[in-house]
């Protein structure tokens, strides 16, 4: 692995770049400043101010207006504050933009988190939360509060997590065939730590059976989503009840007060909202890994009672850490960007400035996580013009981004090289 200073031998190392090789360090964005506000009194006393000049002037009788009743704003589907320039929106769901994440750390602050609802954020109140493991899987059932949960042995982890769609909307432009869903570009994306209690401690005090198969969170929003894992996912040591994002206590919008962190598979996999886990002895079969995050196409057999093969790990991919399209200055630059990988590490960020005719190494820079994944970056020295910037990754298992992918109805699992369009202006 490429030192993390060593693209810089022809260039000043400044603070920023200094702090690109923090491992743990979590940036917070500045809260934008509040819009100016005119006070509802003021308004509506120039409204009346100006209704009696308008009267004055005319000598004619204007209409009574009935006074409105008061209509109550929609509730607002999100917590935290998702304004234009951080994120692409896409009604419930909120896209990181990349550009954003240029020059910061190797976390994804959490205001920068994407958002992947089915519903409004839903307010739980700790008071009455609690959560439930039961089944036939487990020897008893069992109910945890959260001070019960916070007292229980904790680990902390730096995972990545992506929704299963991301890139969905590259297999129109890419592939020229559009797949249902939401048109996420790579935004879709964030690195966090993750602080919560392994999910096989809170198996085994419910007695967990040898007999057990299939583990299944739910939460409690207002469709109960849930996704069975087999227990051999669950049992593993990374995945997680987490309390806790980033050094703060879980936000609603990314599973307050508990979620299943489940890594390098699909962001489904990881509830939000936990309620109750349900241990079964036998393969659970719900809309989740039937009917939805199941890959269905020409390519793709049937595996009843699901519609195709169900989805588990994510798959390999890069982004480049500018706007889209991009818009450039003529001169030196440093092109940013990210890799990951479920499968372990990544080994190298290949990139071409020719669409794919020539390719070179890209600088990767510490830390280089599995399950996580690595900053890497290079200098281009651009000259006036259209371009199209490609990126592709290859991680431990020898795993490589490809040039295409089998389409599939639902816009799962796109993988391939995208093609970012950058014009350099004189």
């Amino acid at each position: 692995m490429i030192e993390a200073e060593s693209c810089y031998d022809f260039l000043p190392i400044t603070k920023e770049e200094l702090a690109m090789s923090k491992p743990h360090e979590t940036e917070q964005m500045n809260t934008p400043a509040p819009s100016t506000r005119v006070s509802r009194r003021l308004f509506l006393q120039s409204i009346a101010g100006a209704s009696s000049v308008t009267l004055l002037a005319t000598g004619v009788a204007q209409p009574q207006v009935q006074p409105q009743t008061p209509q109550a704003a929609p509730p607002r589907p999100h917590v935290k504050e998702t304004p234009a320039e951080w994120f692409i929106s896409h009604g419930l769901n909120q896209e990181m933009r990349w550009e954003q994440m240029y020059g910061r750390g190797y976390l994804t602050p959490t205001s920068l988190f994407f958002i992947r609802n089915h519903d409004p954020s839903p307010t739980i109140d700790l008071k009455t939360w609690r959560l439930k493991v039961e089944g036939s899987g487990v020897k008893r059932s069992l109910e945890l509060s959260y001070d019960e949960l916070l007292r229980l042995p904790s680990l902390s982890v730096t995972r990545y997590l992506e929704c299963a769609g991301n890139g969905r909307t590259f297999f129109q432009e890419v592939l020229d065939k559009p797949a249902k869903g939401t048109p996420w570009r790579l935004g879709a994306f964030g690195i966090a730590e993750w602080t919560g209690v392994p999910l096989k401690e809170i198996l085994q005090r419910a007695g967990l059976k040898r007999t057990a198969v299939d583990v299944m969170p739910t939460g409690l929003d207002a469709r109960h989503i849930e996704r069975p894992m087999p227990i051999a996912k669950a049992l593993e040591d990374d995945t997680l009840l987490v309390y806790a994002m980033n050094g703060d206590t879980l936000s609603p919008d990314h599973g307050f007060p508990a979620r299943i962190l489940v890594p390098g598979w699909i962001g489904i996999a990881s509830i939000k909202w936990v309620g109750k886990i349900h241990v079964s002895e036998q393969a659970l079969a719900v809309q989740k890994n039937t009917t939805d995050y199941v890959m269905v196409g020409p390519d793709f057999l049937e595996k009843p009672p699901a519609k195709g093969p169900a989805l588990t790990l994510q798959t390999p991919k890069s982004a480049i850490a500018l706007p889209w399209p991009a818009m450039l200055p003529a001169g030196s630059h440093l092109i940013r960007g990210y890799a990951w990988s479920p499968y372990g590490k990544i080994v190298t960020v290949e990139y071409s400035l020719d669409t794919g005719k020539r390719w070179h190494l890209a600088t990767l820079r510490t830390p280089n996580l599995a399950r996580a994944g690595v900053r890497w970056d290079f200098v281009w020295e651009a000259q006036p013009g259209t371009y199209t910037l490609m990126t592709r990754a290859r991680d431990e298992r020898g795993q490589i981004q490809p040039k295409t992918v089998p389409w599939n109805e639902l816009g799962y699992a796109f993988w391939a090289v995208v093609r970012h369009p950058v014009q350099v202006t004189a």
